[in-house]
């Protein structure tokens, strides 16, 4: 396992940001192993939902954890708001940096992970190979 630090600029996109370092490292497979800053909003899917829910206003990673692959990336994030109440869910596009993000990749040499549907699911989840 390698390591990689990475911190993000305001106006990134959160979810792009970790596929195209995955990307831009020449590997292809990684976890992001924690997270935190602020987001000028964000798309959260909550368990059990079809479709994410916008949160607006300034907020704060508190946690954000998940794989990456070439194929995207299925990550959690925890944040909080103005007002302290914590909402967690999927990470989708639309989660904007507003200041910083400071992230640790976790980069696997030699490993490759994709997504594929699962008709179980209906989602496309993680094959390791």
């Amino acid at each position: 396992m390698q390591t990689l630090a990475l911190r993000l600029n305001p106006g990134d996109d959160l979810r792009a940001s970790v596929v195209a370092a995955l990307a831009a490292s020449g590997h292809q497979a990684g976890f992001v192993l924690q997270g935190i800053g602020s987001l000028d909003g964000a798309q959260l899917r909550y368990a059990g939902m079809p479709q994410p829910d916008a949160l607006r206003g300034d907020l704060e990673i508190l946690t954000l954890a998940g794989s990456i692959s070439a194929d995207g990336a299925h990550l959690h994030m925890s944040v909080s708001d103005a007002q302290g109440r914590v909402l967690g869910g999927h990470v989708c596009a639309g989660c904007t940096v507003r200041t910083t993000a400071e992230l640790l990749l976790a980069l696997l040499p030699g490993q490759r992970f994709t997504r594929e549907l699962d008709p179980r699911t209906g989602y496309p989840e993680l094959k390791i190979g």
